[in-house]
């Protein structure tokens, strides 16, 4: 069984940086991909940032330039950096990757992490 688990949510000022993680456990063969996402009050959830070993990294224009995923996966843990935040950017944000484990390939998500940015 794999689960995913999140962390680094917070409040943070205009500005401000967070780091938000996603730890994989369980029979972990490979991540093929990593996908973050988020869901603001009141809207969809949106696509925010991804990695696959065939497209490389992508993100999304409304944080490209602030947004990176690092490229280290050590430990089956995946990060989001999130510098020069908005208030905008205020969301539950959520991790997904696609992991081979017992010889099958799944999509799995994490529990959510709250980001707030005040003004």
């Amino acid at each position: 069984q794999v689960q995913l688990v999140e962390s680094g949510g917070g409040l943070v000022q205009a500005g401000g940086s967070l780091r938000l993680s996603c730890v994989a456990s369980g029979s972990i063969s490979s991540i093929n991909a990593i996908g973050w996402y988020r869901q603001a009050p009141g809207k969809q959830r949106e696509w925010v940032a991804g990695f696959t070993k065939s497209a490389g990294t992508n993100y999304a224009d409304s944080v490209k330039g602030r947004f990176t995923i690092p490229g280290d996966n050590a430990d089956n843990t995946v990060s989001l950096q999130m510098n020069s935040l908005k208030p905008e950017d205020t969301a539950v944000y959520f991790c997904a990757l696609n992991i081979v484990t017992m010889g099958r390939s799944r999509e799995y998500w994490g529990q959510g992490t709250q980001v707030t940015v005040s003004s």
